[in-house]
């Protein structure tokens, strides 16, 4: 009984897996539309700073959540396939970046190429595979957002002030405060579904 309220009341509390994959997907792409190319080397790397780490997390929750649990029962098994070298790419493309200072002259066609491949990622996910999924794992849906929100706080937990010194870098009315303020709600919705009555022990 005590079981299936808590699996309830998490699944309330926390986004359905391809809700949370879209809510990154957004974020990403409203800090992207901050950057501009005539903005100081110091506002650009926290903005690139940031988007580099919001996929990096984004790519290892799909990895070990959401693609294995697709594999399962996709029929579109290419578009599963081919995410994980475009996430490659994306891994290859931030780390050159994460070597450049802000004044380099690359640093901006760099940026625009991982963000080329970010679009054209997301366009395949929001068209084929997260529809797919809404229909083939439709009862697993919130189980499995619980587990990424789990997931996504065990990885957060050690680049939490990686992402405080971004946003403090960056303006301080930008949308990143609000993407950092949900972070942190969202931390907090978790720890409470996560830590309730009876959790982790046998009924």
């Amino acid at each position: 009984m005590m079981n299936s309220i808590r699996n309830t009341l998490t699944n309330t509390l926390t986004p359905t897996i391809t809700n949370m994959i879209r809510m990154d997907h957004t974020a990403v792409l409203e800090t992207f539309h901050q950057y501009e190319i005539d903005s100081n080397p110091q506002t650009k790397k926290a903005l690139v700073n940031t988007v580099c780490l919001a996929l990096e997390i984004h790519a290892q929750l799909e990895e070990e959540i959401f693609y294995p649990a697709m594999r399962v029962v996709s029929s579109e098994k290419s578009v599963v396939e081919k995410s994980v070298p475009e996430h490659n790419e994306m891994r290859r493309l931030i780390a050159l970046l994460r070597s450049m200072d802000a004044t380099n002259p690359v640093y901006d066609q760099t940026f625009m190429e991982l963000m080329r491949n970010v679009l054209h990622h997301v366009a395949d996910e929001e068209t084929t595979l997260l529809p797919e999924a809404e229909q083939m794992l439709a009862g697993r849906l919130g189980e499995l957002g619980a587990e990424m929100t789990k997931r996504r706080m065990q990885l957060m937990a050690p680049r939490a002030g990686e992402l405080a010194a971004n946003t403090m870098r960056n303006f301080p009315t930008s949308s990143m405060l609000v993407a950092a303020g949900a972070v942190i709600a969202g931390t907090y919705l978790a720890k409470r579904a996560f830590s309730g009555p009876g959790y982790g022990r046998s009924h």
